[in-house]
């Protein structure tokens, strides 16, 4: 059933970026013959870690290598898993506070270049204010709150344990600052969504979310 899912999500769902060619898992809101939208929430960002369990069967990426099977299936669904991680972390760096917005949209071709069209290769995302990578991401002013959802880290906890690449684990520390920066009440009362994660200082909404809980457990 996952296979299936992940093969329908594959020919279906994922476009790139006109840019940095990022990858993207779009929505089709109006069934496969309608119009692919390059809408991402937030909640999308735990398919990286999720492919990554299956592509490894929950192994380190090296044991599953050693063990097998692993074939070119794997190679191309970890490939998917580590493209996909860096159009999320790319959603958290885009931002002034470099807090994720809930939903992101993206500039990408018309019509959207497909994964039968071949796979681009996307650029190198750095955090220096600049960078042609910018201009994919289109935050919309009703998206930009930070609801301190779970789903980046989660992905970023299985990536480097999958991979034992230390990226992940600083991408994850990088976050963790973030929130602590922008998010953290004073007196030690907690910490809170955003109204805009977009501006500084950032826009507080005075509530904490029960997820937010989660998070903090998954920061490697």
């Amino acid at each position: 059933m996952w296979d299936q899912a992940l093969a329908g999500v594959r020919k279906h769902l994922i476009t790139y970026t006109k840019n940095a060619h990022f990858t993207v898992l779009g929505e089709r809101p109006s069934g496969l013959r309608g119009d692919l939208s390059p809408k991402m929430d937030h909640l999308v960002c735990f398919m990286p870690g999720t492919i990554a369990l299956a592509a490894t069967e929950g192994r380190t990426e090296a044991e599953a290598k050693k063990r097998g099977p692993w074939g070119k299936k794997q190679e191309s669904e970890m490939a998917l898993a580590r493209e996909l991680m860096k159009t999320c972390w790319g959603m958290y760096l885009v931002t002034e506070t470099h807090l994720a917005p809930e939903i992101a949209y993206f500039a990408i071709d018309d019509p959207p270049k497909m994964e039968a069209d071949g796979i681009p290769i996307s650029n190198p995302i750095s955090d220096d204010g600049h960078g042609s990578w910018r201009k994919d991401y289109i935050i919309h002013s009703q998206d930009q709150h930070n609801l301190q959802r779970p789903e980046t880290v989660e992905s970023l906890f299985y990536m480097w344990r999958i991979t034992g690449e230390t990226m992940y684990r600083r991408w994850g520390w990088e976050m963790f600052k973030s929130f602590i920066k922008h998010t953290a009440v004073e007196d030690g009362a907690g910490f809170t969504s955003l109204d805009n994660a977009n501006a500084i200082p950032a826009v507080w909404r005075d509530n904490m979310e029960s997820f937010w809980l989660v998070s903090s457990h998954l920061f490697p």
